[in-house]
């Protein structure tokens, strides 16, 4: 199909495509901006940007030398950009990777996140230990996890079972999971202002529901008193008391089936 030209300005034919390729990419770049605003790689990427721009207007004024020269610079800024900021790139991926689209079309890491918390819940009922499980969807929790320890490590249960020793200094607070990374542990999580709150839940719970009202994240959370399992969503508790067939049920409705909604 052959694009509809709309302006034509000297040498420059604009048709439809043109604008939308423009729009589309100026979406983009719109949006690894704002993820990476106020920090240094965000600082770097609007160098980026003008060099890009400055490209385009050297190849399209016919500057052959300095547009040479700008290309040399382009090349050289991303690979400096990819090397320097591979902790943000890997995050930024990570963020892609949980949009709704993607997941409902690769569901990623999903599965080994549902059969570690298995495996976990199961363990620190027969140690009695307590835990605070948050697993990310759509509302981000950089405030969370900032106020915890960055640890961007892949779900495993067995980190996850030395986490929540008591003699782990990260035990007290929550776990926040995105896709199949914990990114955080030992974060600060609000508590509910709820008057309709059993008077008989801790702090743990207490903090699930919290996180759970402000964002739209499940929260696991393993009694070490009563040794049971509870998941908070949406403000409340689906279960106060949940086997493990449950427990994998429930997740695997709210990480597969709801992504649809």
């Amino acid at each position: 199909m052959i694009p509809l030209l709309l302006i034509q300005i000297g040498f420059l034919n604009i048709s439809w495509i043109d604008i939308i390729d423009i729009a589309l990419a100026t979406w983009i770049f719109y949006k690894i901006y704002v993820y990476f605003r106020d920090t240094r790689a965000g600082q770097m990427l609007v160098g980026l940007i003008i060099i890009l721009f400055l490209s385009f207007l050297f190849n399209a004024l016919g500057f052959s030398g300095t547009s040479w020269l700008v290309n040399q610079f382009q090349t050289v800024w991303v690979v400096a950009f990819v090397i320097l900021f591979q902790p943000e790139l890997r995050r930024l991926l990570i963020y892609i990777g949980q949009t709704r689209f993607i997941r409902t079309i690769f569901r990623m890491g999903t599965s080994r996140v549902i059969q570690s918390i298995a495996e976990l819940t199961n363990e620190l009922k027969k140690r009695g230990w307590g835990a605070l499980i948050v697993i990310q969807r759509e509302t981000g929790l950089r405030s969370y996890k900032e106020s915890g320890t960055i640890l961007n490590a892949e779900v495993n249960t067995a980190l996850l079972i030395s986490i929540f020793n008591p003699t782990s200094p990260l035990h007290d607070g929550a776990v926040i999971i995105q896709n199949d990374i914990i990114d955080s542990a030992g974060c600060i999580l609000p508590l509910t202002e709820s008057a309709m709150v059993d008077p008989e839940m801790g702090t743990r719970h207490r903090a699930a529901l919290g996180i759970s009202e402000e964002t739209d994240a499940i929260v696991i959370v393993v009694s070490e008193e009563k040794r049971r399992v509870s998941m908070a969503d949406n403000g409340k508790f689906i279960k106060v008391d949940m086997d493990e067939m449950e427990l994998r049920r429930h997740l695997n409705e709210k990480l597969f089936l709801s992504s649809g909604d």
